[in-house]
């Protein structure tokens, strides 16, 4: 019988980093393009979404507490992919790290749990992308027919197709099979434009914060339920992790969706021109950006309005910005289409990380047998993974045309959850393993024997992933169990490991042909 946690060499891994030519990923990146693309897939759905429902649902004011919370599981699980990126600068991310730490079974359920990271991350921002298209088309006197910007499963009823979505899925991912520079210079000019927005709020929302909205900055245990208009109760405080310090654990849970997106420059580790060097200056570069920003909004935004208000539906979510301004910031009401601007800007940027990651894991999977050899063919003229982003932009569009918002981003907090918790718990295998293999970038305190920033960042996560609702996660084991079959019926059949397939650099040009 097949050995499924067989262990794929860390020097054929580091062959394929260094190998070059016909049938590679081109090296076009550097670390502003590393660190762009990070804050580019960070700063979107999360903040100008999540830091409302998150007040609403569980953290009041202390939505601040929850970001940090979030951030530190994060740096700590930053460290760790800024350690693997540095050392094996190849595309692939988490799944690569743990194929070479835990086995080729662990590989394939962080590489499963990718999917719901990146692909459902693509749907559920594009989803949110076209509420407010439909929200800038309204300032014109216009909108598209809710018929088709809605899932027929969403809440309201009535839709038939999010068209919108669909559209923008379909349009970067054609950016995405021209070429990575192109997509990394037109995500550079969203990065500038959309974190400029968010400043300009902050400074501008500093004037109007009322400090009674700040207290009691933790939402009390006896807190009264949230009832709407019509006098139908829409949120109660009464679960573990719905008020006080629990309710900060269960914020963080929701907004870790927010620090989505550092890792993502991990997949892009074998197009950077330097990775030993730009990899950590990437990662943690875009993570400490955002984690300063997240907690000058958080705090500005809930200043600005009572967290109570963002419970109501018609007044959170993606609502949430453009109501605080427009109801509690007078004379500034051009600065809600500016922020509306800058959120659909920002959720492009977002879209276009999430799809090229999901492309680069998916390539690394096929050239490994785990996935089918398209996925790993490259097109004769651009080098990018085509087939791998046709493929996305096929079961992406579904998604985004299809399944309601809530439900996609959720699921993909659990993926990356999982992943964030594998990839801590490989640094401190790989430590005990390979001691003496180069690392360009160490992270702190992870030692063998005392691996505390490995623990931390597990912990933290497991502790995440525990808060977070409880129908998310029966969707997350069904999903899961659905990829255990799927690697059992063909990913365990056809992988190169298994069949005692050794790719070294010399013959990668002849594993990923394009026919």
């Amino acid at each position: 019988m097949a050995n499924i946690f067989a262990k794929k060499p860390l020097a054929q891994l580091l062959g394929e980093a260094n190998s070059s030519g016909h049938g590679t990923l081109k090296r076009t990146l550097g670390a502003a393009n590393l660190v762009a693309l990070g804050v580019g897939a960070i700063i979107g759905a999360g903040l100008f979404v999540r830091t409302a429902a998150a007040a609403a649902q569980a953290s009041g004011p202390g939505v601040t507490l929850a970001f940090i919370v979030a951030a530190i599981g994060c740096a700590f699980a930053g460290l760790c992919y800024a350690e693997f990126a540095a050392m094996i600068p190849i595309a692939g991310s988490a799944y690569t790290y743990a194929y070479t730490t835990m086995g080729e079974f662990v590989a394939w359920v962080i590489g499963w749990a990718l999917i719901m990271e990146y692909a459902l991350g693509a749907a559920t921002v594009s989803i949110a992308w076209s509420e407010y298209l439909n929200k800038l088309l309204q300032v014109f006197g216009t909108s598209i027919p809710y018929s088709l910007s809605h899932s027929p499963w969403d809440e309201g009823g009535g839709g038939i197709i999010n068209l919108p979505a669909l559209f923008i899925v379909i349009m970067l991912s054609l950016l995405l099979i021209k070429g990575t520079q192109e997509s990394a210079m037109f995500n550079s000019i969203i990065v500038v434009v959309k974190v400029a927005i968010v400043l300009v709020f902050i400074a501008v929302g500093w004037q109007f914060i009322d400090p009674a909205n700040h207290t009691p900055y933790l939402i009390p245990e006896n807190a009264e339920p949230v009832k709407n208009a019509a006098g139908k109760v829409v949120r109660e405080y009464t679960a573990w992790n719905k008020h006080g310090w629990g309710g900060i654990l269960g914020g963080a849970a929701i907004v870790f969706f927010a620090f989505i997106g550092f890792d993502a420059v991990s997949t892009a580790a074998q197009e950077a021109k330097n990775p030993k060097r730009d990899m950590p200056i990437g990662i943690l570069g875009s993570l400490a950006v955002c984690t300063v920003l997240y907690i000058l909004f958080g705090h500005v935004l809930t200043g600005v309005a009572n967290w109570r208000e963002f419970a109501d539906p018609a007044k959170g979510g993606e609502a949430s910005v453009a109501y605080a301004i427009k109801e509690h910031m007078p004379g500034f009401e051009w600065l809600s289409t500016a922020v509306t601007v800058a959120i659909l800007a920002g959720f492009s940027s977002v879209i276009l990380v999430m799809l090229m990651g999901q492309s680069r894991v998916f390539f690394s999977m096929a050239n490994d047998g785990l996935m089918p050899k398209a996925f790993s063919e490259l097109h004769p003229k651009y080098q990018t993974p085509y087939k791998s982003n046709l493929a996305l932009l096929v079961f992406v569009g579904l998604f985004a045309g299809f399944v309601p918002g809530s439900l996609a981003g959720d699921l993909t907090s659990f993926g990356t959850l999982l992943a964030f918790v594998l990839v801590s718990i490989g640094v401190w295998l790989m430590r005990r393993s390979n001691p003496e293999q180069p690392r360009p970038f160490r992270s702190p305190l992870s030692s063998a024997r005392f691996p505390l920033v490995p623990f931390l960042g597990a912990a933290i996560c497991l502790l995440m992933i525990m808060a977070l609702d409880a129908n998310t996660l029966k969707l997350a084991v069904g999903w899961m169990l659905l990829g255990f079959l799927v690697y059992f019926i063909y990913g365990k059949r056809n992988s190169k490991l298994q069949q005692g397939i050794v790719v070294m650099p010399s013959e990668m040009d002849k594993v990923v042909v394009h026919e």
